[in-house]
């Protein structure tokens, strides 16, 4: 369902600022036009402040709808116009683009990032992600590591974006299922069991921007 007006659009914006891009905004939709949608002058969630758009600005937009599932979005400053306030003109959102995440289910998606893990004080390791999801993950192994179901970890993943800036996401895994490949390396597959949902947000930005990326090609 497409976001319809008096709704808030939450968003950030793509910047090579870490700061910036990090930020999180929302805006209430004034009106909806054939092309786009027209926005009030968005606020900063964190500081209330208002955040001034320039044409072109990058933006990962979602809205919650009343049977909580979060709808995203990718879209883009076209334009302005002059009201009783200024109102700003964003594309509007391809239905078939607009990426649906439940509260309890999180999208997944193949990368390949570094994750340290920590297994015990003298088991520590630095491997590569076979994918990645706000609800876990899964990495590539050595076979000399013994790990089995049921084993808790600590864990520092790191995320690139495609504005160029990088995080770091820390949480707590358990060991869902351990596969042997014929490589006589494992695939681990793990749940979170603690994390932030600051750190869950990292993780899910970046699977939100491999969707679009894959869906662009």
């Amino acid at each position: 369902m497409l976001p319809r007006v008096n709704q808030m659009l939450f968003f950030e914006i793509a910047s090579a600022d870490e700061e910036e891009a990090a930020a999180q905004y929302k805006a209430r939709i004034a009106d909806e036009l054939e092309d786009g949608l027209l926005i009030e002058n968005p606020i900063d969630s964190a500081s209330g402040r208002m955040k001034r758009l320039y044409l072109g600005d990058e933006l990962s937009v979602h809205y919650l709808l009343e049977d909580g599932i979060k709808h995203y979005f990718d879209s883009h400053v076209i334009g302005f116009r002059e009201d009783v306030v200024k109102l700003i003109k964003i594309r509007k959102p391809d239905p078939e683009r607009i990426t649906k995440i439940q509260r309890r289910h999180f999208l997944r998606v193949a990368a390949d990032l570094e994750i340290a893990v920590n297994l015990s004080s003298n088991v520590r390791f630095v491997t590569m992600t076979d994918d990645v999801g706000g609800g876990g993950i899964s990495f590539i192994s050595d076979g000399k590591w013994s790990i089995k179901p049921g084993m808790e970890m600590d864990c520092w993943l790191l995320i690139p974006y495609k504005n160029g800036s990088i995080e770091h996401s820390s949480f707590k895994a358990e060991v869902v299922r351990v596969v042997d490949l014929v490589t006589g390396r494992k695939q681990v597959m793990c749940k979170f069991v603690a994390i932030s949902d600051s750190e869950r947000q990292k993780i899910i930005r970046y699977c939100f921007e491999r969707q679009l990326e894959f869906r662009g090609r």
